[in-house]
């Protein structure tokens, strides 16, 4: 993700603060999490032979409307395998999975979607989850992915994971299974919560001309200006990169001047969702799943740290979790080749 309070306890599993995107001032965080990109000057990190030979495999990419929204997908594999649906976090875009993808796609169907508002999806005027849910099911049903013998399976990063979560356990006649990655639920401790409005405030009282731009003259600036929700430093820097260029996209400079260089996401999304529907499904308790579901987290996840502070959690207690050692929230950031491979591990033997 990019860079961009207190909830009532009942709804407070609905409200994924971890994924928010939060300004913050230069210097505020540690430069190898401010801006882990800044040093390279807009060229791109050196990465091993797996990961280029991942992302020449380039996905065929289209478009599929739904509720009257052009949703971005990218596909790998061959129609009639057993179908895979990943979705990715918050204020992200379908490839953050081009390199993860190519790895699962001799044996699946595999698809990419970028949700509304988002990559290079059209922004609505609002976004719900379960509008979320009925644009994977457009998704999964224009690609094919109901054609490998079976229902596909949902794999979701995050607030991608929370999209397929609410899918699952609404639509269970939808998918096969269901397999989050570093999902938490609820947001940050109080006092978390507290440093973050702290900087939110601090931000609004900077005077505009000392304001990060929306639109930055370079793809240097630009790349210099992204970082990851929650703030951590990635594991592997040519990641970050591949993920940051396919953040952005081409704008008109404030002045008129020219062509820059603005991050694709609806920058109101956040303030644009309606929960009300996730709210109505935790808020009574953990919700009956019907559908099987498997957890992969980081080890170091911060997110995932704040499930031992005793706060209500949603998800089945008796689902596999796999943990990524020496991962943080942004699995495939960190751990990319762990990542596949607890995918393909999971995928042959279960569900069974």
């Amino acid at each position: 993700m990019t860079d961009q309070t207190k909830t009532p306890p009942a709804v407070a599993a609905a409200e994924f603060e971890d994924d928010r995107p939060i300004q913050t001032k230069p210097g505020e965080l540690p430069p190898e999490i401010q801006a882990p990109l800044a040093p390279f000057k807009g060229e791109a990190p050196p990465a091993p032979a797996w990961f280029e030979a991942a992302i020449a495999k380039e996905p065929q990419r289209s478009f599929v409307t739904s509720l009257g929204t052009q949703i971005e997908v990218l596909t790998w594999g061959e129609v009639g395998k057993p179908g895979l649906l990943l979705v990715h976090g918050n204020s992200a875009h379908a490839d953050w999975w081009s390199f993860i993808a190519p790895y699962l796609a001799e044996d699946y169907r595999v698809v990419s979607m970028s949700l509304a508002g988002m990559g290079a999806s059209d922004w609505r005027e609002t976004y719900a989850f379960q509008d979320f849910a009925e644009d994977a099911e457009a998704v999964a049903k224009a690609t094919g992915l109901y054609e490998g013998g079976r229902k596909p399976i949902y794999i979701g990063h995050s607030f991608g994971g929370s999209q397929v979560f609410y899918a699952a356990s609404r639509y269970p006649e939808r998918m096969h299974a269901a397999i989050l990655v570093d999902t938490g639920f609820g947001g940050p401790p109080p006092r978390e919560q507290e440093e973050m409005a702290r900087r939110m405030e601090q931000v609004r009282n900077i005077p505009t001309t000392d304001r990060p731009k929306r639109v930055y003259a370079t793809l240097e600036a630009a790349l210099a200006r992204f970082r990851f929700m929650p703030p951590q430093a990635p594991g592997h820097l040519f990641v970050a990169d591949f993920i940051a260029r396919r953040s952005l996209k081409r704008a008109p400079l404030e002045d008129g001047s020219g062509e820059g260089w603005a991050w694709m996401f609806d920058p109101a999304m956040w303030n644009k969702l309606d929960r009300s529907a996730m709210n109505a499904l935790v808020t009574e308790g953990p919700p009956k799943v019907e559908v099987p579901i498997a957890h992969i987290y980081g080890e170091l996840s911060q997110v995932i740290a704040r499930r031992h502070d005793g706060r209500a959690n949603p998800l089945p207690k008796d689902m596999i979790e796999i943990a990524i050692p020496d991962s943080n929230h942004h699995v495939m950031v960190d751990q990319p080749l762990a990542l596949i491979a607890a995918l393909r591990a999971l995928l042959a033997v279960w569900p069974s």
